[in-house]
């Protein structure tokens, strides 16, 4: 079910006082348009998530910054499912072993 062009879901919103379009909050989930529940398996009415058809899935990552102001987290298995690489962590190793 993970598509690449995904859309966001997310616990919280935003509105950008300049256009007044409102934006993702909070934690952040992938969702694909016409299905009811997250990539990740989570139900958007249970879990009460807001849609956000408008933002791409890449939007909202912190790397790109686009649309991410507000997001707090990243749903780890969205991410995964989206095609985030294992590799990519946040730390180097700097006393390699011989």
């Amino acid at each position: 079910m993970g598509s690449r062009s995904a859309a966001v879901a997310a616990a919280d919103q935003w509105t950008d006082p300049d256009d007044g379009v409102r934006y993702p909050a909070g934690e952040v989930h992938a969702w694909s348009p016409g299905h009811n529940e997250t990539v990740c398996g989570l139900s958007l009415s249970r879990s009460r998530l807001t849609r956000f058809p408008h933002v791409t899935w890449g939007d909202v990552q912190p790397e790109s910054g686009r649309h991410a102001e507000g997001v707090q987290a990243v749903c780890r298995r969205c991410r995964a499912a989206q095609g985030a690489r294992r590799d990519e962590r946040g730390w180097t190793r700097t006393n390699p072993r011989p």
